[in-house]
């Protein structure tokens, strides 16, 4: 691991949706920082999905993360492990870039949309690494394989869990957040849960509050730098 003076104090992994492309999301860049003004300070990398054919859409192929076999995606609905965990292995190739570039595993946020969300809370809560992430992100998304959660001890100490879901949610259903929120904290993991008033997308009072959460996350409680806007 290298480090200069021009090394970025944390960064986020970001994970778009399904039939989404990095560019869906990468005003996360912009937006997070007019909320926090140190945000600007940290690395934004937003992976592009693979082209994957899709059962739910009779094998049209379009980016995703992994196949979907129920629609819409309620509790218990069949996972594609495969291609979960090529996503989690993409995530720590990611991981392994930052590391080099300085930036260490403590200081690097795992979020994402949708499918994006139930790669990012697989990769941050399967980590065996030396080093736990900074937090995780989940906004509209799911626990992806329940009967295989197993969380360190050392994750569900050092990577609290921010989970944005919409009430009316008619894609990823909204009792997935109970579920998933329930299963974290049984095994220990600091969980912050919200709703909205908003379906399969994200709305600005979300925004404001995943900003705050990946300031925490990435450089403490103390606001007294990290507020306004740019």
């Amino acid at each position: 691991m290298t480090t200069s003076k021009d090394t970025k104090q944390g960064a986020l992994i970001f994970l778009h949706g399904l039939g989404d492309t990095p560019a869906g999301w990468s005003d996360l860049r912009r937006n997070l920082p007019s909320f926090h003004s140190r945000l600007q300070n940290i690395e934004y990398v937003f992976p592009a999905a693979p082209q994957i054919s899709l059962t739910i859409n009779g094998g049209a192929v379009m980016p995703g993360w992994f196949d979907l076999f129920d629609w819409p995606i309620a509790v218990g609905s069949k996972d594609d492990k495969e291609g979960l965990l090529d996503g989690v292995k993409l995530i720590e190739d990611h991981v392994s870039k930052l590391n080099e570039k300085g930036i260490p595993s403590s200081k690097i946020m795992i979020g994402g949309f949708s499918q994006g969300g139930a790669v990012a809370l697989l990769a941050a809560y399967r980590n065996n690494n030396e080093e736990a992430y900074a937090g995780c992100a989940a906004l509209s998304g799911w626990l992806t394989l329940p009967e295989e959660l197993s969380v360190s001890e050392k994750a569900a100490k050092k990577t609290p869990l921010f989970w944005g879901h919409g009430t009316f949610d008619d894609k990823v259903l909204f009792p997935q957040q109970k579920f998933g929120v329930d299963k974290f904290r049984e095994q220990g993991v600091n969980v912050k849960d919200k709703a909205y008033d908003i379906g399969h997308s994200s709305d600005p009072d979300e925004m404001k509050d995943f900003a705050d959460f990946v300031d925490t996350c990435i450089f403490g409680s103390d606001t007294t730098t990290s507020s306004g806007k740019l």
